[in-house]
């Protein structure tokens, strides 16, 4: 059985980023692929686990944002394999995705 790894969906919604071509090169690098005719939905596959992938994401999105000198709001959703993960937030004071609190 080939196994053809996770396939994920990230929806970025964000106000306040200075350089949206430097943050999508940062991106692309870290192996996110940018969907055509959508504003901040990236798209990937990965190898990993499921909680591997998550965390990745959630690194690499924050380090992009943390490269950009970032002061607005962010908050992303993700699916892995169609599976929707609960929201999160990116906390300015923290530097870190945080878990949105139903």
């Amino acid at each position: 059985m080939e196994d053809n790894g996770i396939e994920l969906l990230v929806l970025l919604d964000i106000s306040g980023l200075e350089d949206k071509q430097r943050f999508e090169k940062y991106l692309k690098r870290e192996g996110f692929k940018t969907v055509e005719g959508e504003e901040f939905v990236y798209t990937a596959k990965s190898s990993t686990t499921l909680f591997s992938t998550k965390a990745y994401i959630l690194e690499v999105f924050k380090e992009g944002l943390k490269k950009q000198e970032f002061k607005g709001d962010a908050n992303m959703v993700f699916l892995l394999n169609e599976t929707p993960y609960p929201a999160y937030y990116f906390d300015t004071n923290t530097n870190e995705f945080e878990l949105v609190k139903e």
